[in-house]
């Protein structure tokens, strides 16, 4: 993050808000809210939370009249689906919206007065490699850019862009619902599958939230939409009737910036670099990444060698495919943010032979949807709670696999089938969520590292 300061402390001094969660999001924007003169109190529904933030007023949203200007929940706290939380049905009562940090950040920078431009990004896979990579392209351009959202950095925390800057925002589906006058200059929909549908009720409720980033756009901001699936080409025939330009990516066919066959990403202008040259973003994927990034940045008045040198000196993100150690000549692969089966798809989509460590608590069709990849896998180690589900899976497929239950019984036995099979890879990309074992994918990532480096005579990648 670049060029960043400080909120003006009077900034938000008469407004009175209610924050529910007090997690990194929460204690954030509780924090930040105080530090711009607004009337705070905060809760968490656990004590161990309340009692670590000491420096805040507490009080239940729920049990009594909010009387504020806006309740701001934490993501990860249900407002509708699949039960709202007390504090939320009583904020609907009184007529109190419910806001996402985000939609504070905008609302901060405009009162502040700066102009700085807004950059949002999402989709079911894809957001976090598609926004950091944006951000340093615009860094590497000389153009002041702070990333966060939903990855890394709060929103509200990012502090203040001058009117040459801009935020680079992941936003979940979550945060999407939680908007209100937040306008993105460029917005970009990378790809949809089925996920959270718990939260959102069905496949047309999960669009629908992910829709809301072309919300409030006008002539002159960019659409970037990926067409290398169904849901996001239909939704795409959609936004090309509003006005804001559209542009269509992809990572493996003709779009307005796409990859072609040999891989080389380009738009109508011509060529714009090789994806050999973006050592941390391989896959057809990524080459979606990298082309939803090169139309947003393009979009920007990035010149178009600054945007090949950014794809280029891109140097990836923790758990995303990220080369952990070889030993004995077995590279190790962490890849733990795949809690889907669509983003392990794209793992083992590219490496022709594996042994591959897989599970947790599986999405809505579990691992069936990878069919077409497992003869791909030598092997196969299952953990976490659904290992018998997957196991099942695999086993109607006749795929090697047994289930190891944790990763601590998984890594060594993967070394040993790989080292048995001849397979030059050992892949953690699970297709499952973290929770069941972890406090989240990148615990699970870390742990995977931590026991991959105690193998014998490893070395760093």
């Amino acid at each position: 993050m670049t060029g960043a300061a400080s909120f003006p402390a009077g900034l938000f001094a008469g407004r009175r808000y209610r924050v529910l969660g007090l997690g990194r999001n929460g204690l954030a924007v509780a924090r930040t809210l105080l530090a711009m003169g607004a009337e705070v109190t905060a809760w968490d529904d656990g004590e161990a939370a309340r009692a670590a933030a000491p420096d805040l007023t507490l009080r239940d949203p729920a049990a009594g009249p909010l009387s504020c200007d806006a309740l701001v929940m934490s993501p990860g706290i249900p407002h509708l689906l699949p039960a709202p939380h007390p504090a939320a049905v009583r904020a609907r009562a009184e007529g109190v919206p419910i806001l996402s940090d985000a939609e504070l950040l905008f609302q901060a920078v405009r009162a502040a007065g700066s102009g700085a431009r807004f950059v949002g990004v999402t989709g079911t896979n894809g957001k976090s490699t598609t926004t950091a990579l944006i951000a340093h392209i615009l860094d590497r351009a000389g153009i002041p850019a702070a990333a966060g959202g939903n990855l890394g950095t709060p929103s509200l925390a990012l502090g203040l862009l001058p009117t040459s800057g801009c935020y680079v925002l992941e936003m979940s589906s979550y945060m999407l619902e939680r908007i209100a006058s937040l306008r993105f200059d460029a917005a970009v929909m990378l790809n949809l599958s089925p996920d959270h549908l718990d939260r959102h009720g069905d496949m047309a409720g999960y669009a629908a939230a992910k829709r809301a980033i072309f919300a409030r756009q006008a002539a002159g901001d960019l659409a970037v939409i990926g067409i290398d699936d169904d849901f996001s080409r239909g939704m795409a025939a959609e936004i090309a009737a509003r006005p804001a330009r559209l542009l269509r990516v992809s990572g493996e066919g003709a779009a307005d910036v796409w990859c072609d066959a040999g891989m080389v990403l380009r738009d109508a202008a011509g060529p714009i670099l090789p994806m050999a040259e973006a050592a941390a973003l391989p896959g057809r994927h990524n080459a979606q990444n990298a082309a939803a990034a090169a139309a947003v940045a393009l979009g920007l008045g990035v010149a178009r060698a600054d945007v090949a040198r950014g794809i280029a000196t891109y140097p990836g993100l923790p758990h995303r495919q990220q080369a952990v150690a070889t030993v004995q000549g077995v590279a190790f692969v962490n890849d733990s943010k795949a809690t889907n089966a669509d983003a392990a798809a794209r793992a083992l989509a590219c490496y022709p032979r594996l042994v591959w460590i897989a599970g947790g608590i599986a999405k809505a069709g579990g691992i069936a949807p990878l069919a077409g990849y497992f003869p791909r896998i030598a092997h196969a180690e299952l953990i976490g709670r659904d290992a018998p589900d997957l196991a099942a899976t695999l086993a109607a497929h006749a795929v090697p696999h047994r289930v190891a239950g944790t990763l601590e019984a998984a890594v060594p036995a993967a070394f040993e089938a790989a080292r048995e099979t001849g397979a030059p890879v050992v892949l953690l990309s699970p297709a499952c969520a973290s929770f069941d074992q972890f406090s989240g994918f990148d615990a699970r990532g870390d742990r995977f590292a931590d026991l991959v480096r105690a193998l014998p005579v490893g070395r760093a990648a």
